[in-house]
């Protein structure tokens, strides 16, 4: 077998979150990352900045400008960047990721002042408990090894009352759309991927790890399983992508005793 159909196979039994997931992820995010951005905003024709827009709303940043915010799987920075720029926002975004290429890549794309990147991976955050306000990640939470334990840990830095948002490709619900969606992805998106980013599976791991993905209500399940209240989710863009929204429950205030009504 050619060292190409190895990587494939490679490739193939990561996106089924097969043993040897983690180093692949890692080692094909690190030799993709030069073309990264340049590849998303063209195999989306543009529409992934919007996405970002959307799920960056639902983070609720405007309710507390000054706090601080971490953009998880932050791969080259891009939503971090975004909130940071912001009008209005004046607090700080740690953007974590455990590719350092492409935390370095994100670097200057705004103020130090308001974004600094952390290597690290996403099951064991370098964060203390209650240390953000919010967490949003945007097409990385289907590259973790461990879904639910990734839940937890996002669960464990955030504030109570905080907000976790996920963005992540999803199958459209309509057979029409879902079947041009799987042509486009299988078939077109793999050959420009490969021919623009040089690397020979990348753009097949992508495929492949988004119909082994759980959808979007069991993906809700999951996230009430990991601890987090007020779970909701919506379709974008015909269901190609999908924004899920929970919360970390706020710390119960302290008990009143209830008093007795006094007798007449």
């Amino acid at each position: 077998m050619t060292s190409t159909g190895l990587d494939a196979v490679e490739a193939r039994a990561a996106a089924a979150g097969g043993a040897g997931k983690r180093a692949y992820v890692r080692r094909m995010f690190s030799e993709i990352a030069p073309r990264y951005d340049l590849l998303n905003h063209v195999l989306s024709l543009n529409i992934d900045r919007g996405w970002r827009r959307t799920a960056l709303d639902e983070l609720g940043w405007r309710h507390a400008p000054d706090a601080v915010y971490l953009d998880l799987c932050a791969g080259t920075l891009d939503v971090g960047a975004m909130l940071a720029r912001s009008e209005g926002f004046r607090g700080t975004v740690i953007g974590a990721d455990f590719a350092e290429p492409m935390l370095r890549r994100g670097l200057g794309k705004a103020d130090p002042a308001r974004l600094s990147a952390v290597a690290g991976d996403a099951l064991a955050l370098p964060l203390a408990d209650g240390k953000v306000q919010g967490a949003i990640v945007a097409f990385g939470v289907r590259n973790l090894v461990d879904l639910d334990a990734g839940f937890r840990e996002v669960r464990r830095v955030l504030r109570p009352g905080g907000r976790f948002v996920i963005l992540e490709f999803s199958t459209p619900p309509s057979a029409l759309v879902r079947g041009a969606y799987r042509m486009y992805s299988h078939r077109v998106l793999p050959a420009i991927g490969r021919l623009v980013s040089g690397h020979p599976t990348a753009y097949q791991y992508l495929p492949e790890s988004v119909d082994a993905f759980p959808g979007p209500e069991a993906l809700a399940d999951r996230l009430r399983r990991a601890g987090f209240s007020e779970v909701r989710w919506r379709h974008l863009t015909f269901g190609v992508v999908a924004v899920h929204v929970g919360c970390r429950e706020p710390e119960a205030g302290p008990a009143t005793m209830a008093t007795r009504p006094r007798r007449p």
